[in-house]
């Protein structure tokens, strides 16, 4: 087990559950410490000792979430390697989407990262768009996280992967 994933049954591991539902279902600055703490059945001191701040939760599982994200986006792109790149950049995007959807991340996913200094999403799209356009990476990471916001605000999933879908870009080989 990696060392920076607590244990699911201890204060800290119930916390990061807490706060994945929490944040996954409501924007950053709905979700109150004392709901959070609450969910987790545990004191707001113990979120402010395993944390720091409700801000510092979020972001020790947003890290969890986006990395299981970009492992599954990173393994689509590898995984379409024979397709030309924009293929493969759509797949990723797609699988990901569905990832965030079934799992219910759509707002930890689907909102920018909150107080986070990197926008890992942009990034992975970058060093695979690049060729393109210099802002075609931000651009999809927007229309990604638009789709999953709007599930998140009641739009059918099938109806915002469709709008997904109908993004046409070429990236140059």
């Amino acid at each position: 087990m990696r060392e920076w994933i607590p244990v699911s049954t201890s204060p800290k591991g119930r916390l990061a559950l807490a706060a994945v539902k929490e944040f996954g279902a409501r924007p950053f600055d709905e979700v109150t410490v004392g709901e959070l703490a609450s969910a987790a059945k545990v004191t707001t001191g113990a979120l402010y000792h395993h944390f720091g701040s409700k801000l510092g939760l979020y972001l020790f599982v947003r890290e969890d979430v986006e990395r299981r994200l970009l492992d599954r986006m990173e393994g689509a792109i590898a995984a379409s390697a024979r397709l030309d790149r924009s293929a493969a950049v759509m797949a990723a995007l797609v699988i990901g989407f569905d990832f965030a959807v079934r799992e219910g991340f759509l707002r930890i996913l689907g909102d920018p990262p909150a107080g986070a200094a990197r926008d890992r999403l942009a990034e992975l799209l970058r060093a695979n768009t690049a060729a393109a356009s210099p802002v075609l990476s931000r651009v999809l990471a927007a229309a990604w996280r638009a789709a999953l916001t709007a599930v998140a605000e009641g739009s059918e999933p099938q109806q915002a992967r469709a709008a997904l879908l109908a993004f046409e870009f070429q990236i140059p080989s």
